[in-house]
């Protein structure tokens, strides 16, 4: 590749990547507000407990519901991927996931936004699958290749932050009235809750700018030549499970399942669910809550009304905030690892991360959630970093350890079956079933069920590190 072409090739990836998160991450800050407007008409701060209740619980299963159907479609893209071609099915992929948050945002009920978050969902399981195949196979020589999925891979936590400061910069733009412009959102919106809507507007970018550069990068060269000669063989899911590969097959389905069990049993529900509960804001909250009963004046109500409006926006703010730590976490993660996968074998870098996690869980969401707001988000600044960086270290590795025309059928199974059907089950295992087991307030309860999850799922992921196989020298 000519220098001009490898920087648009690095240039879409980036792109690509970035969006990727942006498109996950905007429901852990937009997601209450959303199902709260859409199943009650009213803003979550304005809702009663057995509401907020209703509104957790639906939080948990859209996290769950997104997460199976895109990994059953993007099971299918896998395939696809193998018999289409990597930059097809990743232009198509990409559109997919720029629309949908835009129909998303003009939801009138919440079958819309479900349906919506699916479909999203979908776009970006199918293609962060092919634009790690497609790059792998694009740059040949090893240390290139690891050096480009690495980097790139780390725009994807730029993704994060950016969803994370654009929707903080909305709800900064709400507290002044006439700061956000007239949009034509449905009839009966909540014009005081449309941070969530406007956020969900911004999903279109990502499409515009790859639609610009993706007409000037190159398909993937060595599939192109086996699809012309007629030797690329036919992808099988049946293979994947031979002799050959069984092994490889479920220790990475484990492992895969086990990461993002802790990415949706824990950290995605910390912004989501957690936050709003944290000691500082719950003492607000009762202090409002009393206040508004006492209150019997015009004058008393209005001003309880002006304290309620301020409380929802710092709640909403605190989102915000919480997953900034986060996934400036998780940015530090993939970085971290992009380093290290040229000077460390990698079934040893894998476990430089999984074994913090063991601990870091655990004393997150038992202890320090308790105690001053600061340690507890630089807590969960290292349990984004440790979890995100095993994200880009399977990304990287899958690649190496399936044959040609097995690599986006195998990377798919993995990370699809194994990661978004299996392991996002962890948002609903934590908010219908496990959290309701122990003490305190909701927001404490789900806590310690994200400590539970957190903790197993490192554990069982550093006891299958040791089974994982050697990955090939070199890309062949």
């Amino acid at each position: 590749m000519s220098p001009a072409i490898r920087f648009l090739v690095l240039a879409v990836a980036c792109v690509g990547f970035l969006f990727d998160t942006y498109e996950l991450l905007m429901f852990p800050v937009i997601g209450s507000d959303a199902i709260a407007e859409l199943q009650y008409g009213k803003g979550f701060l304005s809702l009663s407990p057995e509401e907020q209740g209703g509104v957790r619980l639906w939080a948990g299963r859209m996290l769950w519901i997104a997460a199976l159907c895109g990994g059953a479609f993007g099971l299918l893209g896998g395939w696809l991927i193998d018999r289409l071609g990597r930059k097809s099915i990743m232009i198509a992929s990409i559109i997919v996931y720029s629309v949908s948050p835009v129909a998303a945002a003009f939801s009138t009920e919440l079958w819309e936004l479900v349906l919506f978050r699916c479909t999203t969902f979908i776009g970006v399981c199918v293609e962060m699958v092919a634009a790690v195949t497609w790059l792998a196979e694009l740059f040949e020589d090893k240390r290139t290749r690891e050096l480009a999925i690495g980097w790139t891979l780390a725009t994807a936590s730029l993704g994060g932050i950016l969803v994370t400061e654009v929707y903080n910069g909305i709800v900064e733009a709400a507290r002044t009235p006439g700061r956000l412009p007239e949009l034509p959102f449905p009839n009966g919106h909540l014009p005081d809750n449309v941070a969530w809507r406007y956020t969900l507007l911004t999903g279109l970018i990502p499409g515009a700018l790859i639609l610009l550069l993706i007409p000037f990068v190159p398909e993937s060269r060595v599939w192109a030549e086996r699809k012309r000669a007629g030797t690329l063989q036919r992808p099988s899911f049946g293979e994947l499970f031979s002799p050959g590969l069984i092994r490889t097959t479920l220790v990475t389905t484990v492992l895969s399942a086990c990461g993002y069990a802790a990415a949706f049993g824990a950290l995605q529900l910390t912004p989501l669910q957690i936050a709003p509960g944290l000691p500082a804001l719950a003492a607000r909250q009762a202090e409002v809550g009393k206040l508004e009963k006492e209150a019997t004046t015009a004058e008393a109500k209005k001003a309880v009304g002006e304290q309620k409006k301020e409380l929802r926006l710092d709640t909403q703010a605190r989102r915000g905030d919480i997953q900034r730590w986060q996934e400036i976490g998780g940015l530090t993660g993939r970085i971290l690892l992009a380093v290290l996968l040229i000077f460390v074998p990698s079934r040893i870098l894998i476990r430089l991360f999984l074994l913090p996690g063991v601990v870091l869980f655990p004393v997150a969401y038992l202890v320090l959630v308790k105690d001053d707001y600061a340690l507890f988000a630089l807590s969960i600044f290292f349990c984004g970093l440790v979890t995100v960086a095993q994200f880009s270290f399977l990304s990287e590795f899958l690649p190496r350890v399936f044959p040609l025309h097995l690599r986006g059928t195998g990377g798919s199974f993995a990370t699809n079956v194994g990661g978004r059907m299996f392991g996002t089950m962890a948002a609903t295992l934590n908010t219908e079933f496990l959290s309701k087991q122990f003490d305190g307030s909701p927001a404490m309860q789900v806590a310690t069920a994200a400590a539970v999850i957190g903790g197993v799922v490192y554990a069982v992921a550093l006891m299958m590190s040791f089974l994982l196989p050697q990955p090939q020298a070199e890309v062949k």
